[in-house]
């Protein structure tokens, strides 16, 4: 059974190799390359064409959030998992504004790692609630939301409008389609829409255009969690 081709960037030679180790121990899991820096990086996903490129951040020659803008702004449809060290705000929010799917730190667990693998394969994000937060105390921080970016929202329906904040609140497809009391397939429908009229890649994007444009706002992801 075929799955998730990935490419694995790091500009550390041991930590390249346990990273290979781990995921080549998945059956469907399959290493198509690594890169020791965000220059080679570009070139071997244009090169290997992988599902998946796990990508350091701190890196020489060009970092990984520079990396990650260049492999989306040239078309590719590989996907972007972060894994670094670090938890700085701008780390995280550079990654995912450039258009990672996914934000792991390294001390995160094998199964975990592996999981995140296919998550991101299957065209769904990661985003945990301290990267969800992260992204709205820094969406927080702007004076206004931007006006530009608030009329890209006219393109959807009203429904398509309710599943984009629950997803912006960080629900489950699960459990949008119990607030809406509608079937999981339909809400899977309405995000597949709603990423294609606003010309969005995933979930990550979606949670940022919601802060952006101010449609939900500091505080309502609490409020509907309770």
């Amino acid at each position: 059974m075929s799955g998730p081709r990935v490419l694995v960037v790091d500009d550390d030679d041991l930590m390249r190799a346990g990273l290979r180790a781990v995921l080549s121990s998945d059956d469907h899991i399959l290493v198509v390359g690594e890169a020791a820096d965000g220059r080679e990086a570009v070139e071997q996903t244009r090169r290997v064409s992988p599902d998946v490129v796990l990508m350091d951040v701190r890196m020489p020659h060009l970092d990984g959030i520079g990396a990650t803008r260049e492999i989306v702004a040239s078309g590719s449809p590989a996907r972007i998992l972060i894994l670094t060290t670090f938890e700085d705000d701008d780390y995280v929010f550079g990654a995912l504004s450039a258009g990672a799917s996914g934000f792991l730190l390294k001390r995160t667990q094998p199964e975990q790692l592996i999981a995140a693998i296919h998550t991101i394969a299957a065209g769904e994000s990661l985003l945990s609630p301290a990267v969800t937060r992260t992204v709205i105390d820094r969406m927080a921080r702007q004076p206004r939301p931007d006006p530009v970016a608030g009329r890209r929202l006219r393109e959807l329906t009203p429904r398509e409008r309710e599943v984009l904040e629950s997803v912006a609140r960080g629900h489950t497809n699960a459990e949008i389609a119990e607030l809406l009391g509608v079937e999981e397939s339909t809400v899977k429908t309405h995000v597949k829409r709603i990423l294609a009229k606003l010309r969005l890649r995933d979930r990550v994007q979606v949670v940022i255009l919601a802060y952006e444009t101010g449609l939900i706002r500091p505080g309502d992801a609490a409020e509907r969690r309770r």
